[in-house]
């Protein structure tokens, strides 16, 4: 790990005591969006003891570098501004960073469905009843208020002597792009109307285990016993580390499909508690909101060569295992059971759908917008009469409803012998009435809990239901029992 850090130093010119030049991390350069209403940290390398000053919207800062060359500085708090401005970064040289705006800033990760690009968004095929314009969103794109920096694993530490990286959301720069962080970016936009500026750090097939610091994991009393595998680091370090204390608002996590191919549960829930907990730290933030992907239907129990066996509850446990993670402070998740066309397709299609809802989490949680909606229903509690289950909702502000007008599908009751039936269910007022014919002393209740479910049962606002069992223990059955009890 030691020599790692060395490299990564070097690589930055963080070592080299003969550098005369201001050096800048990759992560400041043109065309940057700086983050508003927050401090803001600009630092680099220089030759120690080197008086570097700092220059922006009016203030300007002073230091000196220390014995192994670092400095930093902080920018007093901006608010939003669309006015190009210039950031005047001088030592034994001067650099000037132009065209940077004020406004919105958000760090997006995960693996594949994260790093799905806007050219890849250009090509899917959707059905014709669908509304197919976000399918042509690269041609029209060109608004330059909001920036994109795009995270190569092999650039990211070293210097970028032309201070390129970001660029305005258009051409060839948004081609290459996330698309689900993109439509995040526009869909802020067109609410809060200012810049706004989204950082995209993915690998495809990623674990969850390579985006946590070696320190975390070594910290953290939980993994004392048990033995991490999975890389721990290897893309923190190249691709997460760099990037702080760059100041921004959040982050965006769409990540979890090669974790679920493991077939983990609750130790995906204190993987990503942890990941939590080390980006905030190295952000100096406890608070900053943390919105996140729940995984969507995938025919996970016919893959082949898993390391493990997976079954059709393989995927519904392991969004519970998400789901768990909402007792952390700030933060929020999406749902995104109706958001598939192929069954046997891990990447589903509608990324411009994923980048709004986690847009609607952060306008709703975070920027405290009214009248946003940033969820569907969500189970509160049970009561059982007789043979008749009534399932209460969340409050969301907006009715229940059938999406197509049909019966509603994927609830299933069981009682005491743990053995899950079909059940019917109809919507009345705001709750949803359950029962099945062979169940004449139900206990426990579970919706969508299937790998393939796609759920009809949707908020008038357009959202649909979240997934959930109300008893772990009788929802043990054997998927086989399971299965034969449909």
């Amino acid at each position: 790990m030691k020599t790692q850090v060395v490299g990564l130093l070097a690589a930055l010119g963080f070592a080299t005591s003969a550098q005369a030049d201001v050096v800048l991390p990759r992560i400041l350069g043109h065309n940057m969006v700086l983050q508003r209403n927050k401090p803001l940290p600009i630092w680099g390398t220089a030759t120690p003891g080197e008086a570097v000053s700092v220059q922006f919207a009016g203030q300007q800062q002073r230091t000196t570098t220390d014995a192994n060359g670092h400095w930093q500085v902080t920018l007093q708090p901006l608010t939003a501004s669309a006015k190009p401005a210039e950031l005047v970064i001088t030592g034994q040289n001067t650099i000037q960073l132009h065209d940077i705006l004020v406004g919105e800033v958000w760090l997006a990760s995960g693996q594949s469905n994260m790093e799905y690009t806007m050219r890849k968004n250009s090509k899917v095929t959707i059905p014709a009843t669908e509304d197919a314009s976000p399918l042509t969103e690269l041609e029209r794109a060109h608004n330059p208020a909001i920036r994109i920096f795009l995270v190569n694993r092999k650039e990211l530490v070293k210097p970028e002597p032309q201070h390129r990286g970001w660029s305005v959301a258009q051409d060839s720069a948004l081609r290459s792009f996330s698309a689900p962080a993109y439509f995040f970016a526009k869909e802020l936009y067109d609410h809060l109307k200012v810049p706004i500026g989204v950082i995209s750090s993915a690998i495809p097939g990623s674990r969850i285990e390579p985006w946590i610091a070696e320190e975390a994991f070594a910290q953290d009393p939980y993994y004392a016993s048990q033995k991490v595998d999975g890389d721990p680091g290897k893309f923190y370090e190249p691709m997460i580390r760099p990037l702080a204390p760059f100041a921004v608002r959040g982050f965006l996590w769409y990540q979890g499909e090669s974790n679920c191919f493991l077939g983990e549960t609750t130790t995906y829930t204190h993987k990503l508690n942890t990941l939590i907990s080390n980006w905030r730290t190295a952000w100096h933030d406890p608070t900053l909101p943390f919105y996140y992907v729940q995984l969507a239907p995938f025919k996970y129990s016919e893959s082949k060569d898993t390391k493990v066996p997976l079954t059709r509850e393989t995927l519904p446990k392991f969004r519970e295992a998400q789901e768990a993670v909402l007792q952390t402070p700030h933060t929020g998740l999406i749902v995104t059971t109706d958001l598939v066309t192929k069954l046997d397709d891990i990447h589903p299609p509608y990324k411009w759908k994923i980048g709004r809802r986690l847009a609607w989490l952060a306008l709703a949680d975070t920027y405290k917008q009214k009248n946003v909606a940033a969820s569907g229903p969500v189970f509160d509690h049970l009561q059982v009469k007789g043979t008749t289950m009534t399932i209460s909702y969340k409050s969301l502000g907006s009715a229940l409803i059938s999406k197509d007008g049909q019966p509603l599908t994927d609830f299933e009751v069981a009682g005491a012998d743990g053995v899950f039936h079909k059940a019917q269910a109809r919507i009345k007022g705001k709750r949803v009435l359950v029962s099945a014919s062979e169940v004449l002393q139900p206990v426990a209740v579970r919706f969508g809990w299937d790998e393939v479910a796609k759920p009809n049962l949707f908020s008038k606002a357009g959202l649909p239901a979240r997934p959930f069992r109300t008893n772990a223990a009788a929802t043990s059955a054997t998927t086989a029992t399971t299965e034969a009890g449909k």
